[in-house]
């Protein structure tokens, strides 16, 4: 029985770790590397953070979203954003909170470069 609910598991596990591999082939994966007003980073940040969270909350195609600051310079942020196709990426900047978003960090926002990659490996522990 032991032996039956192993095989079982693998099999399992097997087919989550294809269908997964099968799913990145069609993801979109962006950074965006921006360049903030440093006297208004602490907004920038706020808004940042509150879009990020309705996103990954609200739509089932943002998969995932990291930001990060440059410690010699935090207006220098970099944004990992991962979604399950362009699809989604389509329909995400169609969402009112995207557009919110936008709205409000538009004049603290100098400098945006969008830069589309491929997502060659990734690792995590669970």
């Amino acid at each position: 029985m032991m032996n039956r609910i192993f095989y079982l598991s693998a099999i399992c596990l097997l087919m989550l770790s294809i269908t997964v591999s099968a799913q990145t082939k069609k993801q979109m994966v962006r950074l965006a590397k921006i360049t903030v007003d440093p006297a208004q980073l602490d907004a920038y940040n706020t808004a940042l953070k509150k879009q990020m969270a309705t996103a990954v909350a609200k739509e089932p195609g943002v998969l995932t979203y990291y930001a990060v600051a440059d410690q010699k310079d935090p207006s220098h942020i970099t944004i990992l954003e991962i979604y399950a196709d362009v699809d989604a990426y389509k329909k995400h900047t169609e969402t009112a909170h995207f557009k919110e978003y936008k709205a409000t960090v538009q004049n603290m926002v100098k400098s945006l470069e969008l830069v589309d990659v491929d997502l060659i490996g990734a690792a995590k522990k669970p």
